[in-house]
């Protein structure tokens, strides 16, 4: 029986892509934060991190595929906040997004990570962008190394 783990230390030649929607930022741009020093903890150089600012979380989908139809990525992560208002709304953007970020990442093979947070209140969100729930970003950054680690070994 063989047993394939992903280790957590980027190799140096990789890049990756932070999408990041700006609707939220007080929340999204924490989670770019935990995001950004997470790679570059764990062995990603800096000039091999590219961050993509777009609106909203809706917009998050279409430019992580054309990053992922690019191949110059070794995985890209999507950062958002989707926060409850008085509608349902936040239902169908939440749905779209996910569905549009699996696609994205199953279509291309190039690991595509979810950070998108998706929140009844402001406060919940910043729970999970730094505050007492952790940071999603960061999370979304340990995921992605791992995973194009996990992927390289099956490939090799």
């Amino acid at each position: 029986m063989a047993d394939i783990q992903g280790h957590l230390l980027a190799h140096p030649e990789d890049q990756y892509a932070i999408v990041v929607a700006r609707f939220n930022d007080l929340v999204t741009g924490r989670l770019h934060d935990g995001a950004v020093e997470t790679l570059k903890r764990h062995g990603v150089a800096e000039q091999n991190i590219t961050t993509v600012w777009v609106p909203g979380s809706f917009e998050l989908p279409v430019v992580t595929q054309k990053l992922v139809e690019s191949g110059k990525y070794a995985a890209v992560l999507a950062l958002g906040a989707v926060i409850q208002g008085e509608t349902t709304h936040h239902d169908y953007i939440n749905h779209a997004v996910a569905q549009g970020l699996m696609r994205a990442g199953q279509a291309s093979g190039c690991p595509v990570l979810f950070g998108v947070l998706t929140c009844s209140t402001m406060e919940q969100a910043l729970n999970r962008a730094g505050g007492k729930a952790g940071n999603k970003g960061h999370e979304a950054a340990i995921a992605a190394i791992e995973t194009v680690d996990v992927l390289r070994r099956i490939s090799s």
